[in-house]
């Protein structure tokens, strides 16, 4: 597999390349059906169980679009199922959530987990990552699903598509909208945007996930290292790096901040 390092924030960590593999479908959605969607908040009700059921479905799609590695393969994908069962599967029942997990491969450096409990992690980013830092990055996405960010996001995503197909007419169900923009829709999962507040959380979210599960929470500071450099390695646009970041603290700034938590919390434990 040809592998292509890609430019990253840490939420969803693939922000965009024209060498990105990964199967979303067609995302056209126009700005103007996206204030559409705004202004139909307060007129759709849509419940958390309907959330999780349409997460799924997107979830399902992507599986059905994109190489899955299973522990039954007879090639090099079956090592990465193997590993990822290894590393995930003690926490799939972890702060009270059903998680479940697979592994695309795919040449995008990625990992995104859903608002129904389904964490996906791309080939390449196991490629590049240590056990415990691919535990680190999975546990700063879990924290986005307990804290109630993806849930947040993916129903924006819902009242969006409900825009651009009723078109201001609130009729019709979540599952029509699920199956008239299946696409958009999964890729609002891939490409999730939060706000630095809730990165900050996410982080630290994964802070005490690692520590709580007896891990060192050095890979959630060596991890941010790896994509800081990445991130200069990709040589991105400034104007384009100033523009994500206004949303997404950097790579280098959140391993630091994490570094100084943990010396923090090494000279009260003494």
């Amino acid at each position: 597999m040809n592998k292509i390092i890609l430019t990253l924030s840490f939420a969803c960590l693939l922000y965009t390349s024209i060498n990105s593999q990964i199967k979303i479908g067609n995302t056209n959605i126009g700005k103007g059906k996206i204030e559409a969607a705004k202004n139909l908040a307060t007129a759709i009700t849509i419940s958390d169980e309907e959330i999780a059921m349409a997460a799924a479905e997107s979830v399902k799609w992507m599986d059905e679009n994109n190489p899955v590695c299973k522990i039954t393969d007879k090639d090099n994908k079956k090592a990465y199922a193997e590993r990822l069962a290894k590393i995930f599967e003690p926490y799939k029942n972890y702060d009270g959530l059903n998680l479940n997990y697979k592994v695309y491969y795919v040449i995008d450096v990625n990992a995104f987990a859903s608002p129904d409990g389904s964490v996906r992690v791309f080939s390449s980013l196991m490629d590049i990552m240590t056990d415990d830092e691919l535990l680190a990055i999975i546990g700063h996405e879990i924290g986005h699903v307990k804290l109630g960010h993806s849930k947040k996001g993916y129903k924006q995503a819902l009242l969006t598509a409900a825009a651009a197909k009723y078109a201001g007419d609130t009729q019709g169900s979540v599952a029509d909208i699920v199956n008239s923009d299946i696409g958009s829709l999964a890729q609002t999962l891939t490409s999730a945007q939060f706000s630095q507040s809730q990165e900050s959380d996410a982080d630290n979210y994964s802070y005490k996930f690692l520590v709580s599960n007896g891990k060192d929470p050095q890979a959630l500071v060596t991890a941010f290292t790896k994509f800081a450099e990445m991130e200069k390695q990709a040589g991105v646009d400034k104007g384009l790096k100033s523009k994500m970041l206004s949303s997404h603290p950097d790579s280098e700034k959140r391993a630091k901040k994490i570094a100084e938590k943990i010396k923090k919390d090494s000279k009260k434990n003494k």
